[in-house]
């Protein structure tokens, strides 16, 4: 009962979120590339939660990400209000929304990759898992920035509010690094919960 309302209240949250991002964003071009992956994520979850239904921790995770991924759509990573007013407070050089989004890239996918691994593979609990774990999720996060690279190409001028790379040559390198910080974080102080979880749902 407990976890239904979790998941309730997630759905309900991202909800309204998308109605939020989806009003007067910065543009729609930008908008649209950037709600993809939340959309994509989603929808693959609804179509197989009768089929294999996840712990409640992966569908909040995943519900956080899906917020992230709207906020960073709406106004862009590169001047979300919150982190232009912390860029003016503590004189960062650029505005780090897209680095927390890049750490959650890492943080939600290495627990949607646990789940799945250790219900669905050989592999158990332990090094080797936690190293595959982390190679998946810097896999994601590499096919991310080949995404990014080709829309660039592809499209000129016109994608360079996607891209967010506020003029720092090691943008790709930088953000493939906060998604490798943010799954080992995502192993360090979720896997015990999510242990738990996984051993109710699978006795």
């Amino acid at each position: 009962m407990k976890d239904d309302l979790s998941l309730w209240a997630t759905a309900t949250g991202v909800a309204a979120v998308f109605v939020w991002s989806v009003i007067a964003p910065h543009d729609y071009f930008t908008w649209f590339l950037e709600i993809v992956p939340a959309i994509f994520g989603i929808t693959i979850l609804i179509l197989t939660y009768r089929r294999f239904p996840l712990t409640s921790v992966v569908y909040i995770l995943v519900g956080l990400h899906a917020i992230v991924l709207m906020v960073g759509a709406h106004y862009t990573y590169a001047d979300v209000p919150l982190f232009n007013f912390i860029r003016e407070t503590f004189h960062h050089s650029r505005n780090n929304f897209d680095k927390l989004g890049h750490f959650v890239q890492g943080f939600v996918p290495a627990i949607v990759a646990r789940e799945i691994l250790l219900r669905t593979s050989p592999l158990r609990r332990g090094k080797w898992l936690s190293f595959i774990v982390v190679c998946i999720c810097l896999a994601i996060s590499a096919i991310y920035e080949l995404f990014e690279w080709q829309i660039a190409v592809v499209t000129g001028s016109a994608s360079d509010a996607f891209l967010g790379s506020q003029g720092d040559p090691w943008d790709t390198q930088s953000d493939m690094a906060c998604a490798l910080l943010g799954s080992m974080t995502a192993l360090l102080t979720v896997g015990k919960l999510h242990d738990r979880q996984l051993m109710e749902k699978t006795g």
